[in-house]
């Protein structure tokens, strides 16, 4: 028995599924079923019952999973209070963002945290939101900006919603749809799109999807692409549209003209929420201050999201 195991017999238990579990711990679900069959093996206990449709904890597998639990936290507690210990002295916040508060947010931040905290080092790794939740839950990151949605937020997180983002439209140069004074997504039926690759952004695409759904029309999507910079390129050479985060539409390069996107036909608009989480059983005085800087400066951002 192991502690990848014992989370690995857990995240199923939460999931009631191996391929959600599977997906949560960023595993093969056929290496999360192994380790779970492993644990089995070496405790001589059957924890779950497993048919095609359904998974069912038996009696003896739900004692093992309650007992995981607090097992399984106390590890954690552990090891967030000597990572904490570790940082003392060298004041380093380890902090994670989607590259759109990456792009938007975080120099603003990071300047407001320098004036207030010079000692303070910022130590920044840009992922998705499902890189980065994972990241937190295993003490690898001290506080996350990240887009809801992909998946609920775990327990042992704790978040504050900072602001909606809005989206823009992308269009070549001298496109028939830059006359416009804002392009609504019907005006984009028949135009070649460009979207994220769902197997690597399933957020950003589903979001784009969502907004020809809600009109009942179908995309011409006409090429994928995972990253925004690559996405903008493309735009530039007349490929097709794409529909971006407002943020990023201040990098768009030469041949690319940034259109309003109209509000749908029930007067919503593309937004896209922006949290901040981090552990909820850490105290970290560090991590609290930047929070609070963060939290004071939002508004000012939000005006212009």
């Amino acid at each position: 028995m192991d502690l990848r195991q014992l989370r690995c017999a857990v995240a199923v238990a939460d999931e009631m599924h191996f391929g959600r579990a599977a997906a949560r711990l960023e595993m093969l679900p056929a290496a999360l079923g192994r380790a779970v069959r492993q644990l089995e093996d070496s405790l001589g206990v059957q924890i779950f019952e497993r048919t095609t449709r359904s998974v069912v904890i038996t009696p003896e597998g739900l004692k093992l999973i309650r007992e995981a639990r607090v097992l399984l936290e106390q590890v954690d507690s552990a090891e967030q209070r000597w990572r904490k210990m570790g940082r003392k002295g060298r004041q380093v916040l380890r902090l994670g963002a989607i590259d759109t508060a990456a792009s938007g947010l975080i120099p603003g931040l990071l300047s407001a945290v320098h004036a207030a905290h010079p000692d303070l080092k910022i130590q920044l790794v840009e992922e998705r939101s499902a890189k980065l939740i994972p990241r937190l839950l295993a003490g690898n990151l001290d506080l996350a900006l990240v887009r809801p949605g992909l998946m609920p937020f775990h327990r042992r997180l704790r978040g504050h919603f900072l602001l909606h983002e809005s989206s823009v439209v992308l269009l070549p140069t001298g496109h028939p749809l830059t006359r416009l004074q804002e392009v609504n997504v019907t005006d984009l039926q028949d135009v070649p799109l460009i979207v994220p690759d769902r197997r690597s952004r399933p957020h950003s695409h589903d979001s784009v999807l969502a907004l020809f759904e809600g009109e009942n029309i179908e995309p011409t999507i006409i090429q994928n692409a995972d990253e925004k910079l690559t996405m903008m390129n493309m735009v530039a050479a007349g490929i097709g549209a794409a529909i971006i985060p407002r943020w990023w539409s201040a990098l768009a390069p030469p041949g690319v003209q940034v259109c309003e996107l109209a509000a749908s036909q029930g007067g919503a608009r593309a937004r896209l929420p922006l949290h901040v989480v981090w552990p909820r059983d850490v105290r970290d005085p560090t991590r609290d201050a930047v929070v609070e800087i963060l939290l004071a400066i939002i508004d000012s951002y939000a005006a212009r999201a």
